[in-house]
């Protein structure tokens, strides 16, 4: 092999390796978290991610920008991580003005222009839903239809806080 080829090769390594790239003949060693299922229940969540994206339309919605958020909830038996699609379409307002009302940036009955850079590292409250469903494989499968609730500081606390309904200021 000719010094110039070794040294491109020894630079695209060095490369992939800082960029977090996996060699084809690297050893894996993080075997990722264990699924948390959540059973239904009010939650205090963190936003952990926000990505924006594309719905390509569908039956009940036509095409339109979105915005995928990852929540991070923390429970007795671990951490869950998920995710919850907001569509940018009038139809769907209500469930975005219910995100921003959650995290504290929305005060219901005025107007706001979202912060989407903001929206990373918040805290609010939720209720998740258990939802089954047949996928396109035939399976049955699990998802969480997520709700969220108005902002308080009271409530909203990192990690998990069991609340008694009687206390629920909602």
């Amino acid at each position: 092999m000719k010094l110039l080829e070794k040294i491109e090769r020894s630079i695209v390594k060095m490369i992939d390796t800082q960029n977090g790239c996996i060699g084809w003949d690297d050893v894996l060693t993080d075997d990722g978290q264990e699924f948390v299922e959540l059973p239904e229940g009010d939650y205090t969540y963190q936003v952990v991610n926000m990505e924006r994206g594309r719905h390509m339309g569908s039956a009940k919605l036509p095409p339109c920008n979105k915005a995928t958020l990852t929540l991070e909830i923390t429970t007795e038996d671990g951490v869950s991580r998920p995710r919850v699609d907001l569509f940018l379409h009038r139809n769907t307002e209500w469930k975005i003005s219910a995100f921003f009302r959650s995290i504290g940036m929305k005060k219901r009955g005025e107007e706001t222009k979202p912060d989407w850079n903001k929206v990373v590292g918040m805290w609010g409250r939720c209720r998740v839903k258990v939802r089954k469903y047949v996928g396109n494989d035939g399976q049955e499968r699990q998802g969480y239809d997520i709700s969220f609730y108005d902002y308080d500081e009271k409530m909203v606390k990192p990690g998990f806080v069991p609340v008694d309904p009687e206390d629920q200021p909602f």
